[in-house]
């Protein structure tokens, strides 16, 4: 976003957004607009240099949008560069522009070149600037397909999509399409019968339950696989269960999440196949049985409290120390925490390593495509109707307290659950805790998984698994009923609900064995960084 230079005495050509040193100037980065105002291509951001903002000019030629201060040098990050223009020997540059600490809007910067023998040049200078605020791995002007769930969160999603999101698309020059959903499943729907060659971008203004109609709706395409890999979906955090934005953009922002999608880069994601009965569908979030499926689904009723009813309903649970017993088998391919940190940090480098050479994702190779074959690949370890391959490992769990499943980092905003994952690393993140842990132990446990070290918790068990089956049972509480009873009629009935709740994406679905096994790189997503999501990673202690 803007940032101010803090001394006049510096170098204005120094960039301000964090460059190592100063740029090495030529010609072709600086474009002079009047004689006193120039613009000029840092290493990381536009520098607009003008005396004029001294005295308040930026009224005529900054359009008002940058600061007024006594200061004549500003910054605005690449990043933020919506799109820049030529029309005659005026340049007008959008550039999404700070509203707070959590938001942006869009801001213009308009300068009339003044010397009529540097129209080349400025046209040149307009292309480079478009070039920096989009590279090679950035699509311009995406065509984008956006879905908004009227229904979703509090309701707010169409009054956040007209006024925080859609201004962003416009001035990006986005080819937007829009459709409300009309009931569950419609997403399923459009994205089934959806011409993939015409669309770059599915955009849910929803929270994450859209995201994941869409993804099986593609998956019921004829060519389903090339489906999935020709159309990138994407959140626009408009729910009360942001998790794909949190890990995708790093921001529950509808207006910063707006940009990050401007911006993305098309990245592979592992979908994870769920057999249940004689179903099959993809998971791309997590998958839960016990306290945090019902602190989700156990807590519909109590949506006017955002994203904090998931706390509560976890301290419910923690209260009534709920046990909800299953068998689960499971083919394990690392178990011990510190080879878990040490694979996440190899990843993490051999990944960078690549982007850093300019090589592309698989998500960015189009040459793919036409090769893919249009069928979705084979499940390797068969359905939950089937007999349990030898791969898996069993044990029975009397006490079982939590069951999370998880292919990506956040699950809220204060809740990074799984910090190991990555978004294509074959791989799902298991997490098993006791039942019969104590409350205090518990309440412990709930502070770790704010600061990202759970995992380390010795009374958590954290896997990174290929594949799993469990079969639940009927949940039960030990003791002091009433305390979990008498809270859940403080509110309106929470936690009152007598058959056990397994959460797909944060979807509801029958409390009845089901299977998962990994699928690797068979999605399509919008990231900022590619290869790993919006966290820095397990923490040692």
């Amino acid at each position: 976003m803007d940032e101010d230079v803090d001394s006049l005495d510096m170098n204005p050509f120094e960039d301000p957004a964090g460059s190592a040193g100063p740029i090495e100037l030529n010609t072709t980065a600086v474009l002079t607009v009047d004689r006193n105002a120039t613009l000029t291509l840092g290493t990381d951001s536009l520098i607009v240099l003008d005396e004029g903002l001294r005295h308040g000019r930026a009224a005529e030629n900054g359009c008002g949008l940058l600061p007024q201060l006594s200061k004549t040098t500003r910054a605005v990050p690449f990043y933020n560069i919506l799109w820049a223009e030529l029309t005659s020997f005026e340049v007008t540059i959008h550039y999404a522009q700070p509203a707070g600490k959590k938001s942006c809007r869009v801001g213009y910067i308009n300068y009339t070149v003044t010397d009529k023998s540097l129209h080349a040049h400025t046209k040149r200078w307009v292309e480079a600037l478009m070039d920096r605020a989009y590279p090679s791995n950035t699509k311009r002007r995406k065509r984008i397909k956006v879905l908004i769930n009227p229904f979703g969160g509090q309701g707010y999603a169409q009054s956040l999509w007209t006024r925080a999101i859609e201004p962003i698309f416009a001035a990006a020059r986005c080819e937007v399409d829009v459709e409300k959903t009309a009931y569950r499943g419609h997403a399923v729907e459009i994205a089934e019968k959806m011409d993939v060659d015409a669309v770059d971008v599915v955009a849910c203004a929803s929270g994450d339950g859209l995201p994941h109609e869409v993804f099986n709706g593609l998956a019921r395409q004829k060519d389903a696989r090339r489906a999935l890999r020709k159309v990138a979906v994407t959140q626009l955090p408009c729910g009360s269960g942001n998790a794909m934005s949190l890990n995708l953009n790093g921001t529950d922002s509808p207006s910063l999440a707006a940009v990050a999608i401007v911006k993305g880069v098309r990245s592979p994601l592992d979908l994870v196949a769920i057999t249940q009965g004689n179903n099959k569908y993809y998971s791309f979030l997590s998958q839960a049985v016990g306290i945090v499926a019902e602190s989700d689904l156990g807590t519909e009723s109590l949506r006017w409290m955002g994203s904090f009813r998931f706390t509560w309903g976890f301290l419910v649970r923690i209260l009534g120390q709920t046990i909800y017993p299953a068998e689960v088998s499971v083919v394990a391919e690392i178990e011990d925490k510190r080879a878990i940190r040490e694979a996440y940090r190899h990843a993490v480098e051999e990944q960078e390593a690549a982007a850093a050479k300019g090589l592309p994702t698989d998500a960015d190779d189009d040459s793919l495509l036409a090769s893919e074959d249009g069928a979705l690949p084979p499940l390797r370890f068969g359905t939950v109707t089937d007999a349990l391959p030898s791969d898996f490992q069993t044990q029975d769990m009397p006490n079982l307290g939590n069951f999370y499943a998880g292919n990506m980092c956040w699950m809220s905003p204060d809740a990074p659950f799984f910090p190991a994952s990555l978004p294509a690393d074959g791989k799902m993140d298991l997490i098993n805790i006791s039942g019969l842990v104590s409350r205090a132990t518990a309440l412990g446990m709930l502070t770790t998984v704010e600061h990202g070290t759970l995992m380390n918790h010795p009374d958590v068990h954290y896997r990174k698994v290929l594949a799993y089956r469990i079969s639940p049972r009927m949940h039960r509480t030990p003791d002091k009923r009433r305390i979990r009873a008498q809270i859940g009629r403080w509110l309106g009935g929470a936690a009152k609900q007598k058959e056990g709740l397994i959460a797909i994406d944060g979807e509801r679905v029958p409390f009845e064995a089901f299977q998962a096994e990994i699928v690797p790189a068979l999605g399509t997503v919008l990231s900022k960084r590619g290869p790993i999501y919006e966290y820095d990673g397990p923490k040692s202690s």
